[in-house]
């Protein structure tokens, strides 16, 4: 058994002058401090990677910058699906006795820490070296492909997409910390700039500066501490050129592992927490997770099925693509407020007794698949 006993979170936006370490940092000593622990509790530590700080052992770095003498460090690279990687694997570290509590952390400065131009290439690298980079595709181009790919077969639309993007801003419009908080229309998507056909910027994640983090414990050591219940992995490829479907992928593998671990089904699920890079991102993974019938993902948000008093509430947050999306630690804002959800802690944004969460995160091109199940102590 475990529990998540604190969570910590920065605004998502611009930082000038703010680094990887000090991002990570701010994040930490909130979670810590939520937790009820001090620094010198903290025996575990699980970092993800950063595009701005590359560094080859960045979990002692951070052990070092922010005083921690951990029993255990790891740091872990899974594309989007890191956070959610972590904890897992922070979950099988208390549950195997190896620590009482780990600190799992991200952050970057992916906005202010570095050019466009260097954000891009740097991005670009997740393609195939041989048959992919060298013809110059970037991850919008990627996702454009399976795009429209899901629009010849399942009949979807650039309207359709664009529901996703409108929820998402709505949602962010009731958080103070998110990046992107105006209203935006169907229309509104439909008009902004083409990045990558079908998708136009609107349909895209921001790049970010912020930072993510929380404590995964063995034991429940305060009120706000939510069970770790099951979790679950998935991996169908790595290069888009090597993926055996571009409409269908390791979501519903991932997710089925999970619910059966912990003993549910998606009917008791109450609040859902999905990656959502762009918006072919998130449409995909509802549909394939059995929460939206093939194409009929915006018609749920449509009518409201999403969003806080739906049926399923949906990143509640703004998600990736309007809270904002700092490498590692964005998807790690999802739990974040998945937790608080969990814990009543959400103010205008509180869902309704949701008692268990779905959270699913993907790497790379929904190439790599992680998906946990979390549940109210109450």
């Amino acid at each position: 058994m475990s529990w998540i006993t604190g969570t910590g979170l920065t605004p998502f936006g611009k930082h000038p002058g703010r680094s990887t370490l000090d991002l990570m940092s701010s994040a930490a000593a909130a979670a810590i401090a939520d937790a009820g622990l001090e620094r010198r509790d903290i025996d575990g530590l699980l970092t993800g990677y950063s595009t701005t700080f590359p560094h080859l052992m960045l979990s002692t770095v951070f052990a070092e910058h922010f005083g921690l003498s951990p029993r255990y460090a790891h740091a872990i690279q899974l594309g989007g699906a890191t956070g959610f990687a972590m904890v897992m694997l922070a979950h099988h570290l208390v549950e195997a006795h190896l620590a009482d509590h780990v600190l799992v952390v991200a952050g970057e400065n992916r906005l202010t820490g570095q050019t466009r131009d260097a954000a891009v290439q740097a991005l670009a690298q997740v393609g195939h070296p041989r048959y992919e980079v060298p013809l110059g595709a970037t991850i919008p181009a990627y996702y454009g492909l399976v795009a429209t790919r899901y629009m010849h077969e399942f009949g979807v639309t650039e309207a359709d997409f664009a529901e996703l993007s409108v929820l998402m801003r709505g949602h962010a419009s009731e958080h103070p910390d998110a990046q992107f908080r105006e209203p935006i229309t169907v229309a509104d998507v439909l008009a902004s700039k083409p990045v990558a056909s079908p998708l136009k910027l609107l349909d895209c994640c921001p790049v970010s500066d912020g930072g993510a983090a929380f404590v995964v414990s063995r034991e429940r050591i305060n009120d706000i501490a939510v069970r770790i219940v099951g979790t679950g992995q998935a991996h169908t490829h790595q290069h888009i050129s090597a993926a055996p479907s571009l409409t269908h992928f390791g979501a519903a593998a991932s997710a089925s592992t999970a619910l059966d671990a912990a003993g549910s089904t998606l009917d008791d699920i109450g609040y859902l927490a999905i990656y959502d890079s762009f918006t072919i991102t998130i449409t995909i993974l509802l549909e394939e997770l059995g929460l939206a019938p093939r194409a009929g993902a915006a018609e749920i948000a449509r009518t409201g099925g999403f969003s806080r008093g739906g049926a399923k509430p949906l990143n509640t947050h703004g998600g990736l693509l309007s809270y904002g999306h700092c490498g590692v630690g964005g998807a790690m804002a999802h739990l974040v407020e998945a937790h608080r959800q969990l814990t009543g802690r959400c103010g205008p944004r509180q869902v309704t007794d949701p008692r268990r969460a779905l959270l699913h995160g993907d790497g790379g091109v929904l190439s790599s698949h992680v998906s946990l199940v979390i549940e109210s102590a109450a």
